[in-house]
């Protein structure tokens, strides 16, 4: 793409977002217009600093872009109400489900190629594996509103005749880093555990409610935030270097294809602190025991054969450059 290009970024003050936006920014690109709701104080540091040249509330998007009609190369769509313990499904059905619908019909009319965020929640309990096939995708059930509503795009996504020219929806898994401050419970558990150990000097991990699974071994496939936002620029690029051709349309898991434990997840919290491991268990709470995802791990082979060849951070050294770099200097990226 051309460094002057236009480009659109969604959810840009949040986590992934402004991650991204500092990436494109690194890359050189500044011609970019970042769609969110600004008024949330709490995600202000996670923008102001950056490069761009509009900001839009999200609800204006299209208005906006209806007056000013400015030629966009690129849409990066991952605004999103991400709170899976909301469990009003309506606030996902507007933000999520046709909020996206209208973002792809705008990305179909303006042949404007669209990245965008789907989620690992979609997957359920897993009874059907991890596996980004589209054969699964109208069998999935989803254990809350959230993954419901992601669910529902990808699924309707796919039946659709008319689509953008390149796309690629990203089934995000546990992804962690710099810049989720603001997202309190909703953070992660390396966000919650040097929380826990700068007031506590301890770690409090959930309890297993499963015969099969010990304390603390509860495994997800974690992935950091700067793996996301390679990958994605990766697409992006390869979208307008002409290596991406429409048969690779569609969408792709994205984690790291490791399963990984909370309590490894723990050490490594407390080795980015220069600490020895001090961990403890505590029951999960009653609203979402029976909503848990006790195992996610994502097959990666789809990415790998579309062309993506770069190593992942591993969760001991990206758990360490979180530490060390944002969380304990309370830096932004």
């Amino acid at each position: 793409m051309e460094k002057d290009a236009t480009i659109i970024v969604t959810g840009a003050a949040g986590f992934i977002g402004s991650c991204t936006v500092q990436a494109l920014n690194e890359q050189g690109y500044q011609n970019l217009l970042l769609v969110d709701d600004f008024g949330i104080e709490s995600k202000r540091k996670n923008w102001e600093s950056k490069q761009f040249s509009q900001i839009i509330e999200r609800y204006y998007l299209f208005d906006w872009l209806a007056i000013h009609q400015p030629k966009i190369a690129l849409v990066i769509h991952l605004g999103a109400r991400t709170d899976t313990t909301e469990f009003d499904y309506s606030i996902h059905e507007e933000l999520n489900l046709q909020y996206s619908k209208n973002i792809w019909n705008y990305c179909v009319q303006n042949n404007a190629p669209l990245i965008y965020a789907s989620s690992a929640a979609t997957y359920g309990a897993g009874e059907f594996g991890y596996n980004d096939s589209h054969e699964i995708i109208d069998k999935l059930q989803p254990l809350n509103p959230y993954g419901v509503s992601k669910n529902e795009f990808d699924k309707w996504a796919l039946q659709q005749t008319k689509s953008p020219i390149y796309w690629a929806g990203l089934k995000f898994f546990n992804v962690y880093g710099p810049n989720e401050f603001h997202k309190d419970r909703m953070a992660s558990v390396i966000w919650h555990s040097v929380k826990q150990i700068k007031k506590d000097g301890l770690v409090k991990l959930f309890k297993s409610h499963r015969a099969d699974f010990k304390d603390g071994e509860q495994l997800r496939d974690f992935v950091y935030v700067k793996d996301v936002v390679k990958v994605i620029s990766w697409i992006a690029n390869s979208f307008h270097l002409g290596n991406w051709q429409a048969e690779k349309n569609g969408i792709y898991n994205l984690g790291t294809g490791i399963a990984r434990s909370f309590y490894d997840l723990a050490v490594a919290s407390f080795k980015g602190l220069d600490l020895e491991p001090n961990i403890s268990f505590i029951d999960m709470p009653i609203d979402i025991r029976d909503k848990y995802q006790y195992y996610t791990q994502a097959n990666m082979q789809k990415l790998r054969s579309a062309g993506y060849t770069d190593a992942f951070y591993t969760l001991e050294q990206g758990v360490d450059d979180y530490v060390r770099n944002y969380l304990q200097t309370l830096n932004y990226y």
